[in-house]
């Protein structure tokens, strides 16, 4: 498997993450991955085989070959049809607003095809994208289509992305009513703002943002015990943080840490 990150240009830094790419040969026996809520949206593309998705009914799909897949609230489980080959953009946040023809919040726990979003602007940066022999010609392409989406589109509320940081440097750990407090904006407002320019409430990113620092500890081995992970993450008690874990993982904490070496760091969003 061979996977690599890069980071977007200055210009488009305060929206995108990072871009990354993710290349595996096919496999006779492939597994199930699991990729855990992290506050992001990510625009997707499929250069290689197909994945399945599976979903909550049993039942399951393939993937679009391209598209953007809303903020996830529960965990999404995948597996590789084929040889894999994805190049990925993966927004902060609140980075995808000023892209959206659609309201953000009818994307959640959705593939929204980049027809639908862009119509055949779409359907040509697809072809690009796909056509492209190199990741650094697939980011060039990708960062002229967004720039040339961003003509005439909203700009990104200041106290949403104050909020957003204020949530990210203090890992998700601060109550809505801290986060509130320091914003100087009411509880109400705050969550009208998230719905339209991130998807989530102020309290699911929160969840999401503190789960990824806790599964980077997890992973890394960064703990003496799960009560203390616990503890450190500052989770009420150990039900409080079984309960987030299992909601956003589908595992409990003890369940993913013995089988942990059996699922890939990357699908929990943790490089």
């Amino acid at each position: 498997m061979y996977y690599k990150t890069f980071d977007p240009n200055p210009e488009l830094g305060e929206l995108i993450k990072c871009y990354w790419m993710l290349e595996s040969p096919a496999k006779p026996n492939p597994e199930r991955q699991t990729i855990v809520p992290d506050g992001c949206m990510e625009m997707i593309f499929h250069y290689g085989d197909l994945y399945r998705q599976y979903l909550a009914d049993g039942n399951n799909i393939l993937q679009p070959r391209c598209f953007v897949i809303g903020q996830l609230t529960h965990p999404l489980e995948i597996e590789p049809t084929g040889a894999t080959g994805i190049f990925s953009v993966r927004f902060h946040p609140d980075g995808f607003l000023p892209f959206a023809n659609i309201p953000i919040r009818e994307m959640e726990n959705t593939a929204v095809s980049l027809e639908q979003l862009f119509g055949k602007d779409g359907l040509e940066i697809e072809q690009k994208i796909l056509n492209a022999p190199s990741t650094a010609e697939r980011i060039q392409h990708i960062e002229n289509f967004l720039r040339n989406q961003l003509t005439n589109t909203r700009t990104i509320d200041r106290i949403i992305k104050t909020t957003v940081e204020t949530i990210l440097t203090a890992n998700g750990q601060l109550t809505i009513k801290a986060v509130s407090r320091q914003t100087n904006i009411s509880r109400r407002q705050l969550e009208r703002k998230f719905a339209t320019a991130i998807g989530l409430s102020p309290k699911q990113l929160s969840k999401s943002v503190r789960l990824q620092a806790t599964l980077k500890m997890l992973l890394s081995k960064q703990f003496t015990s799960l009560t203390a992970l616990a503890h450190e993450n500052e989770y009420y008690d150990q039900a409080h943080f079984n309960k987030d874990f299992k909601e956003l993982t589908g595992l409990t904490p003890k369940e993913f840490y013995g089988d942990q070496l059996k699922m890939s760091a990357l699908f929990y969003g943790t490089e």
